[in-house]
Formats: structure tokens, C-alpha cells, sequence
């Protein structure tokens, strides 16, 4: 990794004027759409366009290009729900299970304290759950089962009628079983063998088969968060995630082997993920140095690990404490790590971050599973302005306004002010027409 001295040499490299933008499709995977020499953006636009024109059918025949896969059919039976159990690990079941509870315990408590009903005064909100939600979940060569948890759950919780899943299948044509039994446990509505942009476009706008959604969640690779760009605005959205990101705090207190773990760990899920190390101490960068080379030789994904380190890890040194925490506000990552002495009084100095790991006995990667908050965190710098998944994301709010006679009289003539300087003649007469009702009731 790269070891960067000093606040104002890491200052600049961690700056970011926007979220991270993820890189261009392949050409061999643009030949899979079309023989035309499209950009990304155009291919997602005519993928879009085909499913919204011709449904199921171009379902199908992008599912047969893209994934290799002739379907019969692209909804998941629960005949296949029910074989998934007999083809995983025993237990991944109970493990699966405590990963709900805890994920569900979360976010109820979190619905709790949200504001219901009335406010003061005949004011008040109304809060809603939505009425469907899809939720993408990457497939193909791998199995996300913690994905289907992290989504699910909170939008079950807050009371979603309908949870559609999607997700690409294999190329046998089948979902990973995995994936199956976690969707299973936390009783989602349906679920469907599609995937990429194709799969968005089908919950934004539905087909004969996949009902249109209210809101679309979930991680992707570059045609699914364009997809998701692009339809913004006919359903909602809850963010544009990219490649996982980590930056580990640390002072002379901590331990180099957890700190080179919890680094190596998001930097296997994409060699576009980003790991960086802020230290107080140039002895704990030369360990944390050595040690990632040392994990890095015995990791099964070295490959992806290794360019992910390569190309977007750094180390860097600074002088106190308040240098680092300075940077971490300014990058404003998707995990937070606190390896320091006192840990727990500084969590309230970071402002911009996803989600903050308190001390050696919190590692990132419980909150990947089974801490409980969701794993479905902003990126690349949108932290600033942006805040995790959570129950809120499937709920809406309704204003009330119930004034009682006083409350009306007494505001009308101020309104009536504003809508003049406004030039809106019809809002203030219909606030006259109240009072001129209220006086003729009175004589």
C-alpha cells in the first residue's frame, strides 16, 4: 500500500467534489446488446426502452443474451424455494434466522421513535408504509443472502405490503439457494430470475409478469445503478451504491493484524473497492504494511483483494487524532473503523460517514451480516448528504392540517397578505370566503 506522510500531502487525494463514478461497461459486454458501438448510458437506455415496450418478451430475450439463460419462465416457484433448504449448509438456516432477528429488532426500535399523528395545534403527519418495494439483489456467480436480509427486513418492518425480488440466475437457469432461503425467512412476496438493467426497468414499469414497484433498493454493477439513475422519478430510489469503501482509524494502541483484516475484507469484494489506513503511528503503518502482504498471500480472492490495494489503498500518517478524524469528514467513507484508545468519545466528531465501528471488538465485516443496522450504506462521498437504509426509506409522510375555527380566523389575514404580494387573487379569496362564511353563521 501506499504510505502517504503527513495531513496535507493525504488531504488532496481524499478529496471528492462527487460521488464516485464506476467504470465503463466492457466492449464484450456491449456486443451482448447490440451490435452497435453504444456508450453505457445509451445501452441502459435501450434496455429500458425494450422492457417498458415489449414486457416479459424482452425479459426473456435479455436474460437469454446477458446471463446465457433460456427461461420458461422468470418467476421463482416455491417448489424450487423448497429444494433450496435441502442444498445449503445446515446451518446457514440458523444463522441466516439470528441475522434477521437482530436486523428486525433493529429497525423496530428504530420505527418506534419515529413521530406519529398530531404535533399541536391541529397539526400533525401522517406516517405510511409504501405499497411495494423491489429489491435487486446481485446473482449469477455469487450468492448475496445478506442483501436479501439488509433490504427485506426494514421494509417489512415498516409495514410494505408487497416485497418483490429480483436477481439474476445462473446459468443453469437457477437462483442460488442461498439467496432463496434467506428471501424465504423473511417472507418476501415473489421473487424473479432477472437481473441488470433489465430487472430495473421490469419493477419501474412492470410486465406481464413482475408487478410494478413504489421504490427500488440494492446494490449493482454499472448497468443496474444507471438503470436505477434513469428511472428515478417514476419510482423512488434509495441510492446509487458503489464499490465499498473503509477507512480504519488507529492509534499506537492497536492491534496491526485486525487492522490489516479489516482492510483486506472490503477490498474482496470489487478491485474497485477502496482501503485506507489513518494513523497516528509510523510504527503501526510499517506493521499494518506487512501484514496485509502477509493475509493477502492466504486469501482466496487474492486477486481482487490485491488490485483493489493496489490502486485505491493508502496508509497515511499524521500527527494527532484530530488530523484524521479532519479526513475522514472530508472523504466521508461508507464504513468508519475506530481502532483508538477511548474510542467511544470520538464517535461524535465524525460527521460524514456511512456507519461507525466502535473499537477492536466491532469489525466491520458483523455489520456486513449481522450486527443489525443495514449494510446498504452511502458511497463515494455521498455520505455528506446521504444516510443508510433503513426503516424511514419505507415509510411516507402525509401532512395533516385540522384547524379549528380560532386557528383559522387568526391566520387568514396574514395569508391573505402573502398571496396578494404573490399575485395569487384566487388563494386569498379562499381564505375570504371562510371568514365572510364565519360572519354571516354569526349574524
Amino acid at each position: 500500500m501506499r504510505i502517504i506522510q503527513g495531513f496535507r500531502q493525504a488531504k488532496p487525494l481524499l478529496a471528492r467534489e462527487a460521488p464516485f463514478v464506476l467504470s465503463p461497461l466492457s466492449s464484450g459486454v456491449e456486443h451482448k446488446v447490440t451490435e452497435d458501438k453504444l456508450s453505457p448510458e445509451q445501452i441502459v437506455r435501450r434496455i429500458i426502452d425494450d422492457v417498458r415496450d415489449k414486457g416479459d418478451e424482452a425479459l426473456l430475450s435479455y436474460t437469454e443474451k446477458l446471463d446465457r439463460v433460456k427461461l420458461s419462465s422468470l418467476e421463482v416457484t416455491r417448489g424450487e424455494i423448497s429444494a433450496a433448504y435441502q442444498k445449503i449448509d445446515k446451518k446457514l438456516v440458523p444463522a441466516l434466522e439470528l441475522a434477521a432477528n437482530r436486523i428486525d429488532k433493529f429497525h423496530s426500535t428504530c420505527k418506534q421513535r419515529l413521530e406519529f399523528g398530531f404535533v399541536s395545534h391541529g397539526l400533525g403527519r401522517q406516517v405510511s408504509p409504501l405499497d411495494s418495494v423491489g429489491i435487486y439483489v446481485p446473482g449469477g456467480t455469487a450468492a448475496y443472502p445478506s442483501t436479501v436480509l439488509m433490504t427485506a427486513v426494514p421494509a417489512r418492518v415498516a409495514g410494505v405490503k408487497e416485497i418483490i425480488v429480483a436477481t439474476p440466475p445462473q446459468e443453469d437457469g437457477t437462483i442460488p439457494p442461498a439467496t432463496l432461503v434467506a428471501a424465504d425467512i423473511v417472507k418476501v412476496s415473489r421473487i424473479f430470475k432477472i437481473g441488470g438493467a433489465q430487472a430495473i426497468a421490469a419493477l419501474a414499469f412492470g410486465t406481464e409478469s413482475v408487478p410494478k414497484v413504489n421504490k427500488i433498493c440494492g446494490p449493482g454493477n454499472v448497468f443496474v445503478i444507471m438503470a436505477k439513475k434513469m428511472v428515478y422519478g417514476i419510482v423512488d430510489i434509495e441510492s446509487l451504491p458503489g464499490p465499498s469503501e473503509v477507512v480504519v482509524v488507529a492509534d499506537d494502541t492497536a492491534n496491526a493484524s485486525l487492522c490489516a483484516a479489516d482492510l483486506i475484507a472490503q477490498t474482496e469484494h470489487d478491485p474497485l473497492a477502496s482501503a485506507i489506513l489513518i494513523t497516528t503511528s509510523p510504527e503501526l503503518a510499517n506493521s499494518v504494511d506487512n501484514e496485509i502482504k502477509l493475509q493477502l498471500a492466504k486469501l482466496e480472492r487474492q486477486t481482487i483483494a490485491q488490485e483493489a490495494i493496489s490502486s485505491r489503498g493508502m496508509i497515511i500518517v499524521v500527527d494527532s487524532l484530530g488530523e484524521a478524524i479532519d479526513l475522514v469528514n472530508s472523504y466521508a467513507p461508507e464504513h468508519v473503523s475506530l481502532m483508538v484508545r477511548n474510542a467511544d468519545t470520538h464517535v461524535q466528531k465524525i460527521r460524514n460517514a456511512g456507519c461507525i465501528f466502535v473499537g477492536s471488538s466491532s469489525p466491520v465485516a458483523l455489520g456486513d451480516y449481522i450486527a443489525g443496522p443495514s449494510h446498504v450504506l452511502p458511497t463515494g462521498g455521498s455520505a455528506h448528504f446521504s444516510s443508510p437504509l433503513g426503516v424511514e426509506d419505507f415509510l411516507k409522510v402525509t401532512n395533516i392540517v385540522a384547524l379549528d375555527e380560532t386557528d383559522s380566523k387568526e391566520l387568514a389575514q396574514a395569508a391573505i397578505t402573502i398571496a396578494e404580494a404573490e399575485g395569487l387573487e384566487g388563494h386569498a379569496q379562499a381564505i375570504r370566503a371562510r371568514l365572510q362564511t364565519t360572519e354571516e353563521e354569526i349574524k
